[in-house]
């Protein structure tokens, strides 16, 4: 079992930056991939970023070169670091763990608004 907590959401003006963080508990130890998705009004949830667990890291087209993950393994912590936020950009952000038998889990989400 894994646990994942999601925090640093919040409002933010166009152009600014905001770090999402997601502390893992549990079978930590297992964890092989690590990623963020989001999910904005009347849409599916999509993938933001993936991290795996040679620091691997792969990114959505729509924010690649403003968005960054990463991971601290010593925490047992993954990161999305935003920048040149745009209003599109609005969205609850989950986290996700995948571990080694396969099983999968995801945080509660944390709302990031982008907005002037």
């Amino acid at each position: 079992q894994v646990q994942l907590v999601e925090s640093g959401g919040g409002l933010v003006q166009p152009g600014g930056s905001l770090r999402l963080s997601c502390a893992a508990s549990g079978s930590i130890f297992s964890i092989n991939v690590m990623r963020w998705y989001r999910q904005a009004p009347g849409k599916e949830r999509e993938l933001v970023a993936s991290i795996g667990t040679r620091t691997s890291t792969n990114y959505a087209d729509s924010v690649k070169g403003r968005f960054t993950i990463s991971r601290d393994n010593a925490k047992n912590t993954a990161y999305l670091q935003m920048n040149s936020l745009k209003p599109e950009d609005t969205a609850v952000y989950y986290c996700y763990a995948k571990i080694s038998t396969g099983s999968v889990y995801w945080g509660q989400g944390t709302q990031v608004t982008v907005s002037s």
